[in-house]
């Protein structure tokens, strides 16, 4: 299984050996890489190669991880960064998988000062410095939208230069002051529309922190572009120089299958 077993004991490893009908098989259930110009798909399948060289996975309580999901959470995991390079990824190893839901300890102060512990249901979880937990992974079960892999990573993304704060590592030439204040503009909206109980066409998950807009907003700018763009245009075209590519592009064409 491309290497893991080496991998987990910090043995050398080659680069695995993928087939095209491999390659297709796993694609097939990423419909939304459609949108990528056909010239950035051997790049992106060559950094999840990397990716994959790079990180190490396990799964939790005796999940086990076949080819086709790692290549399927590698591609996915490359996406965001396939024109910001893997060093967004530097400093942590783990990628740790679980077969469905898990629970995460939860800690909260109340306003008397009372500390409540509880467990939390979640669907993934990126740790500062940590690894990235996953859940569902190749099930086939997303919606249309939604993407818990690109969700996770995104995060990581934001991590490169502090904490989940909605302001990830800007690429030279763009401006912090016009991602601030688009993204500050769109986050006041979006959670006034989910406090009036508005129908919003993203998840309303976004509402929670600034760092989480970011992340659902990147979840929908990479599978339902048309949506991310008629909601908060101003904030597709921030993802569009951020990410830079464009997926309204191939959207709106016959190829990428969306009127």
């Amino acid at each position: 299984m491309f290497d893991r077993l080496r991998r987990l004991l910090g043995l050398p490893h080659s680069q695995p050996t993928v087939t095209d009908a491999q390659w297709r098989r796993v694609e097939t259930k990423l419909p939304f890489l459609d949108y990528l110009d056909p010239v950035d798909r051997p790049r992106l399948r060559n950094m999840a190669l990397q990716f994959l060289a790079s990180k190490q996975f396990h799964g939790a309580h005796g999940f086990e991880l076949d080819d086709d999901m790692l290549l399927d959470i590698a591609l996915q995991a490359c996406l965001p960064v396939l024109n910001l390079g893997l060093e967004a990824y530097a400093g942590w190893v783990g990628v740790i998988v679980y077969p469905g839901d898990f629970a995460i300890p939860r800690r909260e102060y109340d306003e008397a000062g009372v500390v409540h512990e509880y467990d939390a249901d979640a669907l993934g979880e990126a740790w500062d410095g940590g690894p990235v937990l996953l859940s569902g992974v190749g099930d086939g079960s997303r919606a249309d939208g939604v993407n818990v892999v690109i969700h996770e990573f995104v995060h990581k993304l934001d991590m490169e230069n502090g904490g989940v704060d909605g302001l990830p590592r800007l690429r030279p030439g763009m401006s912090r002051q016009t991602w601030a204040d688009t993204f500050s503009a769109a986050y006041e909206v979006f959670c006034d529309e989910v406090d009036q109980g508005l129908e919003t066409r993203i998840d309303p998950y976004a509402a929670e922190h600034p760092g989480e807009f970011f992340a659902v907003v990147s979840e929908v700018f990479f599978e339902a572009p048309h949506v991310l763009q008629g909601r908060f245009p101003q904030v597709y075209e921030q993802l569009v120089l951020l990410y830079g590519v464009n997926p309204m592009l191939r959207a709106n064409s016959p190829a990428g299958g969306i009127a």
